[in-house]
């Protein structure tokens, strides 16, 4: 499983479904390490490649992924696959991690842990072409979570009101929407019900109880937050004043303005605000995208 990646065999077996439980205690096992410890190990394998200070920064992070990993498992494919990929993601990162920019070790695997299993997803899921760009990628990562902030329960397509509210807030159109959501429908969920064994004994649901985050995972969560708005930060530099004003007022504001508001402003229709809207939200991405390269990161979403 883990390829040319340095790292000895130390995480514990996963070998399916029936096996979680016991790989999960085992887990827990490993200490989250201090940011001074971390540190100094992540220096050691950079500078010497000592495949047992990479197994530490590993092991040290195996809950992480295991956590991320049981975000995505609404998308129909075993947990244990989801979670061996994630663990592919978490070595990838560690060799890449450059201890000196100054992120922690789980705010930059994150990135990775998340990419590869969306990875993942994507190629199971490639009978119907589930996404081939970067926009059909965020709509099929994002549709089921803006479902449920919704409250959009509904069987069949999305009402119409949803259905634009989604379009525009992930700046795709209708139609994709409504194609996307037919696919996922194909494919189904998960239910928490469905036994572990085949013998029937035990419940996904009975050990999906602690739902509280991680400590490294409130730590990741805030410092991705953190260089997130930074990076957006140093991105609206690239837009011009207007750009910016009708960018935040439209996408980044608690109660965004309307098109109709911002057109009386500017003294422009309706359509012309929508069309620097579109265009200052392309250039933005594009911002955020370098910035992403020049920081190392992985730009999955904005």
């Amino acid at each position: 499983m883990a390829g040319n990646t340095n790292v000895p065999a130390t995480i514990p077996a996963l070998g399916g479904e029936q096996s979680l439980n016991r790989y999960l205690s085992e887990i827990k096992k490993f200490p989250i390490l201090a940011p001074e410890q971390e540190y100094m190990l992540a220096k050691r394998f950079q500078e010497h490649q000592d495949p047992a200070a990479a197994a530490q920064l590993v092991t040290s992070h195996l809950r992480l992924v295991a956590k991320i990993a049981m975000g995505y498992r609404g998308y129909g494919l075993p947990v244990s696959e989801l979670i061996s990929e994630g663990n592919i993601g978490l070595m990838q990162g560690v060799k890449k991690f450059e201890p000196d920019r100054g992120f922690r070790l789980a705010t930059y695997a994150m990135w990775w842990i998340r990419a590869s299993i969306q990875e993942f997803i994507l190629r199971s899921w490639s009978l119907v072409k589930m996404g081939t760009t970067a926009s059909q990628k965020k709509l099929f990562f994002n549709l089921r979570r803006m479902k449920n902030k919704l409250d959009a329960f509904e069987d069949g397509d999305l009402k119409p009101e949803h259905l634009t509210k989604i379009a525009t807030d992930l700046g795709v159109s209708e139609d994709d929407v409504t194609s996307m959501n037919r696919r996922m429908a194909m494919g189904g969920d998960t239910s928490l019900n469905v036994p572990m064994r085949e013998d029937g004994d035990g419940q996904w649901q009975d050990w999906l109880v602690d739902t509280d985050p991680l400590q490294d995972e409130r730590l990741a969560d805030a410092e991705e937050k953190d260089v997130r708005h930074t990076m957006l930060t140093e991105a609206l530099d690239d837009l011009n004043e207007r750009e910016q004003h009708i960018l935040t007022e439209r996408r980044l504001a608690e109660e965004p303005k309307t098109l109709e508001e911002l057109s009386q402003v500017y003294g422009v229709s309706r359509e012309r605000v929508r069309q620097i809207e579109v265009r200052a939200f392309e250039k933005l991405q594009k911002a955020m995208m370098r910035l992403a390269g020049e920081k190392r990161l992985l730009p999955l979403s904005i």
